[in-house]
């Protein structure tokens, strides 16, 4: 009952068509394209330097036996 026929996807496809009409999906699907290629370049940038650790002053030491 969950399986996804052949049959099933071009009811959507249809649905889809006649929903947007067949001039808007061309610009739709052009859209999603440079909004991809954007998202690639954008991942081929160099990442930023990450920044320098912020210090800290802790005393772990443990005092010294008086004798």
């Amino acid at each position: 009952m969950g399986d996804i026929s052949p049959i099933h996807i071009l009811l959507a496809l249809l649905i889809i068509v006649l929903l947007f009409g067949g001039k808007k999906i061309p610009e739709m699907m052009r859209g999603l394209g440079q909004g991809v290629r954007e998202f690639k370049e954008g991942m081929r940038e160099t990442p930023a330097p990450p920044a320098p650790p912020a210090e800290t002053h802790t005393t772990s030491q443990t005092p010294q036996e008086k004798k």
